[in-house]
C-alpha cells in the first residue's frame, strides 16, 4: 500500500534526505587514492550521529555497516573493507539516515582520480538517466512510465539495465511501496499520488543487465566483471510535479563542480 505523506512529513523528511546528502558532500571531501572504504563508513557514522541521527542501513536487514560501497563492477550493498582506492576506481556510495522518525536514503558515483573515458561516459548517461526518470514521476502517470524512460535512454547507450534490483518507496520505512523499477513499459503499474515519496536509483551496467552475489550474501556484480554506476535521489510528489529532497551539491561545492541539474525540480531554491 502507497502511503502518501503531508506537506509536514515531507518536509521533516527533507531534512532526513539532506542529512544524507551532507553527509555524502563530507564523503566527497576525502574520497581519493589510498583511502579505504572502511574509513568512509566510519566517518558517515560519526557525521550522521553528530547530526542527531541514526544511520540508517547500520543493522538493517543484518547488513554490518553504514554506507554500502560498491567500486567498479560492484554494482550495490557491498561492505566496507581495508582495501584502499585506486586511482581510475569508480565507487557508488550508498547513505540511508533515520532522523525524526523518517528515511533519508540516496547515493553517488564518485570517480577517484583520472578514469577511462568510457566509464565517465557510463556515469554521465547513468546520472543523466535519473532525471529523465524523475521528470515521469507526476500526476496522471504510474510507476513503470518511470522506468520505461530510464530503461529507453540507457539502452539507447548500449548499456544493461539491472531487472532485480529497484528503487522504492520511502517514509518511516526504509523500503515502502511502491517498487520503482527501472525498466518497463508506459502505462502500467501503480498510479502515482499526491504526497508520494520515493528513491529513485538506476543502477546500469556498462555490458551485460545481468548479475550475481558473492557468498557474503550482500554485495552485487556484473556477470561479465564490466564496470557498473548507481545514482539514487529521494523525491516528493508535490502539486502533481516531483520535487528533490536530497541534492549532489554538497558533493559538487567539494568537488568544486558547477551544475543547475537540479533546478527544475525544486521549487525554492537549495540553500547550502
Amino acid at each position: 500500500m502507497i502511503i502518501p505523506k503531508t506537506r509536514e512529513e515531507i518536509e521533516i523528511m527533507r531534512e532526513s534526505a539532506l542529512l544524507v546528502s551532507k553527509t555524502l558532500g563530507e564523503i566527497a571531501k576525502v574520497i581519493r587514492p589510498g583511502v579505504t572504504t572502511l574509513q568512509l563508513d566510519k566517518l558517515a557514522e560519526e557525521f550522521i550521529r553528530d547530526h542527531g541521527a541514526e544511520p540508517g542501513f547500520l543493522g538493517m536487514y543484518g547488513f554490518p555497516n553504514s554506507l554500502c560501497v560498491s567500486p567498479n563492477a560492484q554494482v550495490v550493498h557491498g561492505i566496507p573493507n581495508n582495501k584502499p582506492l585506486e586511482e581510475g576506481d569508480v565507487i557508488s556510495v550508498d547513505c540511508g539516515v533515520l532522523k525524526n522518525g523518517y528515511y533519508g536514503d540516496h547515493a553517488y558515483s564518485f570517480e577517484i582520480g583520472e578514469v577511462a573515458p568510457e566509464t565517465k561516459k557510463l556515469l554521465e548517461v547513468t546520472k543523466e538517466s535519473l532525471y529523465v526518470g524523475i521528470r515521469e514521476f507526476r500526476a496522471g502517470n504510474r510507476v513503470e512510465d518511470v522506468g520505461n524512460a530510464i530503461q529507453k535512454y540507457c539502452e539507447g547507450h548500449g548499456y544493461g539495465v539491472v531487472r532485480e534490483l529497484v528503487g522504492h518507496g520511502v517514509g518511516k520505512k526504509m523500503h515502502e511501496e511502491p517498487e520503482m523499477p527501472n525498466y518497463g513499459k508506459r502505462g502500467r503499474g501503480k498510479l502515482f499520488v499526491e504526497g508520494m515519496v520515493v528513491a529513485i536509483e538506476p543502477m546500469i551496467n556498462m555490458g551485460t543487465k545481468n548479475i550475481k552475489q558473492l557468498k557474503d550474501g550482500w554485495t552485487i556484480l556484473t556477470a561479465d566483471g564490466k564496470p557498473s554506476a548507481h545514482f539514487e535521489h529521494n523525491v516528493a510528489l508535490v502539486d502533481g510535479k516531483p520535487e528533490l529532497l536530497s541534492t549532489f551539491q554538497y558533493i559538487y561545492q567539494a568537488l568544486g563542480i558547477q551544475s543547475n541539474e537540479e533546478d527544475e525540480f525544486r521549487k525554492n531554491p537549495l540553500v547550502l
